[in-house]
């Protein structure tokens, strides 16, 4: 047995320890008990930020965080590790994310000393057009799944992408643990079973999505050992053959069948002509810190125009949001007006911006942040437009090295168990992004050809005096947007940490029905106050909140985050680390860790 075997059984001998000695049946539901302290600063914090000099990563699954560490402790760089956290998460979070989905990155390349975005996201096949899916019965919504759900696979020529950039291993090396983990089998948590359960009627109508990844028909059970052979056989044909395998190799003979079996109407060209594009993140400034998102045909635009709403209409409102407070139902009320704000514009032009004109300028200019204030009743609140709201499925994660890189990396196939399609010998799920396009011919974001979908995809980046600060992410959906407000205006607002950011309540509105959702301790303390200004107001559980993982670097002095001595692509010249100190949190709403050295 090599390194990982071990490590790996270790590991699951130690999580079932400490998940206690109830059988699969058992559930934390059960266990009735109120909630310790911690000894000291915010009390209802889940656990300190983990500190360490020579990199961290941190995402929503332990297996995948550790896997990252090690290619950290073996000489691999952030780029690497984050290549092969990914690759993990694909075995441990199969319903979330994986080779058949999609990749969005926001990095800080310490070689080059510049912020880089990699859209790794893929495209409609050939047929995609509105007539051939009323043909198929869909006329005025998009399936949610099935094979004209399913956009090309953009997650292995994003990796590829960014290794040949920034990277200093290969597929060789970066996809053994995933391999290994994928044959030798891996424990079923409580929350990921959750999300199992949820995706199991997705799964059933393919006869290949049943026999990988239902036992005898059903969920596995919590604590039970997953295998998946298929899956370990597709790393393995990657490493042998690269990502040419995927996209003209016998992997995409395997999509293509399965396709036609179908009546999908993907081509070997859509699948050969899979390539990820390098673009500019967009920013502004919040009080200080350059935030950065990333451009349509993601949501980010939505943050960074919130952000600048926030920014200049609370004090033109009379509001001081630091001195409100969370207990505040006007704090609340304020930050739900602007989300409500953002995710009209976001709704009304979002798409590929290669078939359509987005005025991104405009959105995330101050000046048009200041006439939205006149939109904002601190005594009412508003009805928004019926329109979106995207579902989520969906894994972050997050790097960083001793040479001063940091990775801010997320990806999925977007509803859970995605397109609910096996692709059979490799045992990975496509994803249904094609989902998000609209069949409403006046909508930019209408479904074409070649074309990349709304996507809610986004990593975050935060900088502050042209140094990189935080890089920072929160999964879900159409959470991930007014998520990553509500964690910034804790962290820079507030003063929060990383981890209390993460760990403190949150919100999440839906534009479609305009429900408020407060989790349940937030709805205690506000809700009833945010009923009495109009909102329609639900106490929630943290399932529909996202998960949040983020590191963010303090230099030493002054000390600039420029890394130690580098060879080529970034690989170590020098012993010392770089000069500071690496923050890293997880979200305790998911199964992940920050770990470090």
């Amino acid at each position: 047995m090599n390194w990982f075997g071990r490590w790996v059984l270790q590991a699951t001998v130690l999580y079932l320890m400490t998940m206690g000695f109830t059988d699969s049946r058992g559930t934390a539901a059960e266990f009735a008990a109120t909630r310790g302290d911690r000894s000291s600063g915010w009390l209802p914090q889940s656990r300190s930020e983990v500190l360490a000099r020579n990199g961290i990563v941190a995402t929503s699954q332990p297996l995948a965080a550790q896997a990252g560490l090690h290619i950290l402790r073996t000489g691999g760089n952030a780029i690497d590790a984050a290549v092969a956290t990914a690759a993990v998460l694909n075995v441990v979070e199969p319903g979330s994310a994986g080779m058949g989905g999609d990749v969005f990155v926001i990095a800080w390349l310490a070689k080059e000393k510049r912020l880089v975005a990699l859209n790794g996201s893929g495209r409609a096949p050939s047929g995609a057009t509105p007539q051939h899916l009323a043909k198929r019965g869909s006329t005025t919504q998009m399936p949610l799944h099935g094979i004209d759900s399913v956009t090309s696979p953009g997650a292995v020529d994003a990796w590829d992408a960014l290794l040949r950039r920034a990277g200093t291993l290969g597929f060789k090396e970066l996809l053994q643990p995933a391999a290994d983990l994928a044959e030798q089998g891996f424990a079923v948590s409580e929350r990921i079973r959750n999300d199992w359960l949820e995706g199991a009627e997705t799964l059933r109508p393919d006869a290949d999505s049943v026999k990988v990844y239902l036992i005898d028909g059903k969920t596995p059970a919590t604590y039970s050992l997953f295998r998946n052979p298929d899956l370990a056989h597709a790393f393995r044909v990657l490493q042998a053959q690269g990502r040419d395998a995927f996209y003209s190799g016998e992997i995409a003979s395997a999509i293509l069948a399965k396709s036609r079996a179908l009546g999908g109407t993907f081509t070997a060209a859509d699948l050969a002509n899979t390539r990820a594009d390098w673009v500019s993140p967009i920013g502004t400034n919040y009080h200080g810190y350059d935030v950065f998102e990333f451009p349509p045909n993601t949501q980010g635009f939505a943050v960074l125009e919130m952000l600048n709403i926030l920014e200049a209409c609370a004090p033109a409102l009379g509001v001081d949001l630091a001195a409100l407070g969370p207990k505040s139902p006007l704090y609340w009320h304020v930050l739900v007006e602007a989300k409500k704000l953002a995710y009209a514009d976001l709704y009304a032009y979002n798409a590929d911006p290669q078939f359509a004109q987005i005025p991104v300028s405009k959105l995330i200019s101050k000046a048009y942040a200041a006439e939205q204030c006149r939109r904002i009743d601190l005594h009412k609140a508003s009805v928004p437009e019926a329109k979106g709201d995207p579902v989520g499925g969906t894994v972050y994660l997050v790097t960083a090295d001793r040479w001063g890189n940091m990775v801010s990396f997320i990806y999925s196939i977007y509803d859970t168990f995605g397109s609910g399609i096996t692709v059979p010998g490799y045992g990975f799920v496509l994803n249904d992004r094609a989902a998000l396009f609209s069949l409403d011919p006046r909508s930019p974001n209408l479904v074409a050809p070649g074309k990349r979908p709304f996507h809610t995809l986004l990593p975050g980046f935060v900088m502050k005096n042209g140094r990189p600060r935080t890089a920072f992410g929160l999964m879900g959906g159409g959470q991930q947007a007014q998520g990553h407000v509500q964690a910034l205006v804790s962290m820079i607002d507030l003063g929060a940490n990383l981890q209390a950011a993460s760990d403190a309540a949150r919100f999440s509105h839906a534009q479609a029905t305009n429900t408020l959702q407060l989790e349940s301790t937030l709805y205690e303390v506000v809700g009833a106050k945010l009923k009495a200004l109009g909102h329609t107001v639900v106490a929630a559980n943290g399932e529909d909140m996202g998960g949040y993982q983020a590191v963010s670097f303090t230099p030493s002095a002054a000390a600039p985050l420029s890394g130690a001595k580098t060879g080529p692509r970034g690989a170590a010249s020098a012993e010392e680390p770089i000069d500071g100190v690496y923050r890293g949190a997880s979200d305790h709403r998911k199964d992940g860790q920050a770990v470090g050295w």
